[in-house]
């Protein structure tokens, strides 16, 4: 017999030390409720289950992307709803004035509404934004939603400019300009004080009438107004005058709201300060390089140009598509019938794609549980069997104290020998 060694009582702390760490897992793994806590526990399946987390989590992530994806394109398709509701009154509008039961003022009337209802079709899109970015502007040009977990799952998205101008509905650009009547050398005056009306169109001749709608000049391109009786004439040099009055004053000067070619101006109203051009905000809209007489955006673009330099202080009206006239009133029926099927074009493609986004989702969601599924088979830990396995340690703990016990209690048998 030895006592300097017992090997019984190495061999019982041995069993029961493994059976402590065993027990420290299983308590480990039931309070988290995993069964890798550690590398160590499971080095292979922490690298799966750790890759599809990273899957699931993206999965989840790319359904909130789908969802205010669904969000921004719903803006967009609200605010073009009442687009088209703006579209539907001008084209009534056109259709009123297109009668001739109408008078010169009644059109005019008509104009001043198909005119407001342009520059708020321009304010929608303009204004019109999510999450402070332009959705109607034209700058929405292929955006990407990222509607996968991985690299290059992703869909693109581009929103047409829905601006009036785009559309077609900005009419010219009306600015007030003065212009002096010039006598042929007959020191005749044909073109006396008063006020006239503007009549007719570009193609079919200009005519400026008088009070009794008698034909007093002409003219075939809106600048130059020849008298019908004499050879008085009158030369606009900002732009052409084909709607509204020209007035004449008792000093021989002629003022009239003139149109230029509208390159890109929005319905406004619009102040030269400078060179630059503001809206009604004060917002530097357009400048010039100085000659006043070319305005571009900031990207360079030019969206008016007149045939003379205007002034610093001028006030400049970009007004609805011309319903003024019979002729003008007719042909913007045809403009606005297209304004209104580029808005359907682009309600219907936003619709698409929001039915797109629904099926991302659901099949986003289907994915993630899943993967879901399969990385808990690998990560979770089975409660009851690992609860079987607890109970079991606890009984080889006790069972190893015991032991443990016995065999420190073996050495004192040597005792007996020593009688």
């Amino acid at each position: 017999m030895r006592i300097n060694t017992n090997v019984a009582a190495l061999n019982s702390y041995n069993q029961l030390k493994n059976t402590q760490n065993n027990l420290s897992k299983s308590l480990s793994r039931l309070s988290s409720g995993k069964r890798i806590n550690g590398a160590a526990d499971d080095a292979a399946g922490l690298a799966i289950s750790e890759k599809m987390n990273a899957q699931t989590r993206g999965l989840a992530q790319a359904q909130r992307n789908a969802q205010d994806g669904i969000s921004m394109i719903q803006t967009a398709e609200g605010a073009l709803k009442e687009s088209h509701s703006i579209l539907q009154r001008m084209r009534e509008l056109a259709v009123q004035s297109g009668n001739d039961t109408n008078t010169a003022d009644d059109r005019a009337e008509i104009q001043k509404e198909v005119d407001q209802l342009s520059q708020e079709l321009t304010r929608i899109g303009k204004t019109t934004e999510f999450n402070t970015q332009k959705l109607l502007n034209g700058t929405v040009e292929d955006i990407k939603f990222q509607i996968g977990a991985n690299e290059q799952q992703n869909m693109q998205v581009s929103i047409s400019d829905m601006r009036g101008h785009a559309l077609g509905v900005a009419g010219e650009v009306k600015t007030e300009e003065t212009a002096a009547v010039t006598d042929g050398g007959d020191n005749t005056t044909d073109l006396g004080e008063g006020d006239y009306t503007v009549s007719g169109n570009l193609d079919d001749g200009l005519e400026m009438l008088n009070s009794d709608g008698v034909a007093v000049a002409t003219s075939s391109n809106g600048l130059t107004w020849s008298a019908s009786s004499g050879d008085d004439t009158i030369t606009f040099t900002k732009g052409t005058v084909t709607s509204g009055t020209i007035s004449i004053d008792g000093s021989g000067n002629a003022t009239a709201e003139v149109g230029v070619e509208n390159l890109g101006l929005e319905a406004g109203t619009y102040t030269v300060s400078g060179t630059d051009l503001l809206d009604e905000n004060g917002n530097v809209v357009a400048s010039d390089n100085g000659s006043l007489t070319t305005f571009s955006d900031p990207g360079g673009t030019d969206l008016v140009t007149f045939s003379a330099a205007v002034a610093d202080g001028d006030t400049i009206e970009v007004g609805g598509v011309d319903v003024a006239s019979q002729t003008s009133a007719d042909k913007a029926i045809t403009t606005l019938d297209d304004a209104i099927a580029s808005v359907s074009e682009e309600r219907s493609k936003l619709g698409a794609v929001q039915n797109r986004l629904d099926h991302t989702i659901n099949n986003l969601n289907t994915a993630e549980e899943n993967l879901t599924a399969a990385e808990s088979r690998i990560s979770d830990v089975d409660m009851a069997k690992e609860m079987m396995n607890m109970s079991k340690q606890q009984i080889l703990s006790q069972a190893g104290t015991a032991m443990m016990a016995q065999a420190n209690q073996l050495p004192q048998g040597v005792l007996q020998l020593l009688g």
